[in-house]
């Protein structure tokens, strides 16, 4: 059988569609072949600094590698993907990195992946320059021009300089080269995830063709779809290629030789010039994540003039649309597919459930893939349907294990039964009729007088107010209820809904002992670049409210 490797299916792809368009981003639009040529060139620099595979993976244990490390300190543009599979072909593992770390959070993140090189974009050197002395091993910056002005750091190449090195003796990639990915790291410290390249192509990234459970058996099959596709999809990417699902969804692009449209600002969501893209390039498919992206691209919908009739799907990931927004976009769009998709860094896509006009799904209960199921708190067994909640697991292709950490790769990779799962720390429930309901992530959750409270069940729960723009829970300590919730939220501009207001709305769709015992008013909610809750943020802002007097009833607090 075929072992997939990223570099590999690239190339498969532009040798059978080398004329049709892969990336259009301002005026630029660069064909599959135009796009190999350059990552092959900059591949043999990679490779010609000494950066490669240094070590089998059949003599590693599952939190080791035996590649170089190479940061993709970059916003969105060709050169992302043009580095990161320039890398697969050198055998370098490529990781991305948050474009918002300040200086010691950059460093942390360099030395904790051991990196030897950075390819980063040139709005980002002065960061750069004040951490690279304190990382003896980083050797290779390669530096992106932008529009900032700064020079090029001593010792720096300019990237547009490499995209023509020479050829050179190259090595073979194989599908146990490594895929490493950083979680975001907004409950805990970031954690690199190492995946076999077959494994998370196979699990994720379009080695199962949408609709079916049979991945590709050869590259001569991925070879004939991308023909037969005759164009593919063309899907415009607003979330950051440093989100491993914004990964996914190009190379599920990229398998039927399909188009990813960028919009012209990077630096920011401007979702009416995001729209108007879309309106321009013929846009099939957007994803989003969650409300924090759906509601301002719906701001944009309801208030300007576009036409859209093009676009067949939107897909959230990374958190779910609640009912509310869901009803919006499909009046808005009645046309589209909504796909609500659950997966993390650790298992791939694992679930979804499909929203179309008139035929709503469920909130928060999804259908599993084959090798998705719910296991028992002390990870031994799988849990029967109808049993009480457990681990949402995975089980089959998995992770290795998390970079450098041989305790959390135990913890977090457990075998059961003879078999390896992934269980990165989400409550569920499997339902009777094999469906599953997603209850939050166990880190998050507030224990409070005894009862365990899923803060993206709350969240979902307040979103439920039409003027609430933006919300985020977090718990924080009480000395009557050990902790307690908080509620952090952004209303929509000249709102007058009052705290009374919000908690009636919160009251209809959870538990009363779930209701949040303070509301705090903010102008913004800290989210990462792709659109993920920060809940370290929100942990510190709650923390630092003035706490309630008495009883039960929300105190606001704004700032």
């Amino acid at each position: 059988m075929t072992r997939f490797n990223l570099s590999t299916v690239f190339d498969t792809v532009a040798r059978a569609v080398p004329e049709q368009e892969v990336m259009v981003w301002r005026d630029r639009r660069l064909t599959y072949r135009a796009m190999n040529t350059r990552i092959e060139g900059v591949a043999r620099y990679l490779a010609g600094c000494g950066l490669g595979c240094h070590r089998p993976r059949a003599q590693l244990s599952g939190h080791e590698s035996g590649q170089d490390h190479v940061g993709l300190y970059l916003r969105n543009g060709n050169e992302y993907l043009e580095a990161m599979v320039a890398a697969y072909r050198a055998r370098v593992a490529p990781f991305n990195v948050n474009y918002r770390y300040v200086d010691e959070e950059l460093r942390y993140l360099l030395a904790d992946a051991g990196a030897r090189g950075l390819v980063y974009h040139a709005e980002f050197a002065p960061v750069v320059a004040a951490v690279r002395d304190r990382l003896p091993g980083l050797e290779v910056l390669i530096q992106v021009a932008d529009d900032s002005g700064n020079p090029l750091l001593p010792g720096a190449v300019d990237y547009e300089s490499i995209v023509r090195t020479p050829p050179r003796p190259m090595p073979e990639p194989d599908g146990d080269d490594v895929y490493l990915i950083y979680t975001g790291g907004t409950t805990g410290m970031p954690k690199g995830v190492l995946w076999r390249q077959h494994d998370v192509f196979v699990a994720a990234m379009g080695g199962t063709p949408f609709g079916t459970n049979q991945p590709y058996t050869s590259y001569e099959e991925i070879a004939a779809a991308a023909k037969a596709a005759n164009g593919g999809v063309t899907l415009l990417m607003p979330a950051p290629f440093m989100h491993g699902a914004a990964q996914w969804s190009t190379f599920h692009i990229i398998n039927s030789g399909g188009k990813i449209v960028l919009p012209d600002e990077v630096r920011r969501l401007d979702w009416a010039g995001a729209l108007r893209t879309v309106e321009r390039e013929r846009v099939v498919s957007v994803p989003v994540v969650g409300d924090a992206m759906a509601r301002p691209m719906l701001e944009a919908l309801e208030s300007g003039e576009y036409d859209l009739s093009g676009l067949l799907a939107v897909s959230s990931g990374g958190a779910p649309l609640t009912p509310s927004v869901r009803a919006r976009l499909l009046a808005a769009l009645p046309q589209v597919v909504l796909l609500d998709a659950v997966g993390s860094s650790e298992t791939g896509i694992q679930m979804n459930h499909v929203s179309t006009a008139g035929a709503e799904a469920d909130t928060a209960v999804f259908t599993p893939d084959e090798n998705t199921t719910v296991v028992d708190d002390l990870r031994r067994r799988e849990l029967d349907p109808g049993e009480e909640q457990g681990w949402l697991a995975s089980r089959g292709r998995v992770p290795l294990g998390y970079l450098g950490d041989e305790t959390k790769t135990a913890q977090a990779f457990p075998v059961i039964g003879g078999r390896r799962y992934s269980v990165p720390g989400d409550r569920a429930v499997r339902l009777g009729d094999g469906r599953i309901r997603l209850l939050g992530r166990a880190g998050i959750t507030v224990n409070s007088g005894g009862e365990k409270i899923f803060v993206e069940e709350v969240e979902r729960a307040l979103a439920a107010h039409p003027d609430v723009r933006d919300v985020v829970v977090a718990g924080r300590p009480s000395a009557r209820w050990g902790s307690e919730v908080v509620a952090i939220v952004r209303l929509a501009d000249g709102s007058t809904a009052s705290d009374a207001d919000l908690l009636a709305e919160c009251a209809r769709h959870v538990a009363r002992y779930k209701l949040p015992k303070a509301i705090l008013r903010r102008a913004e909610i800290v989210r990462s670049p792709s659109g993920k809750a920060d809940y370290r943020w929100a942990r510190k802002v709650a923390a630092e409210s003035v706490p309630p007097s008495t009883g039960t009833c929300a105190r606001s607090i704004r700032g």
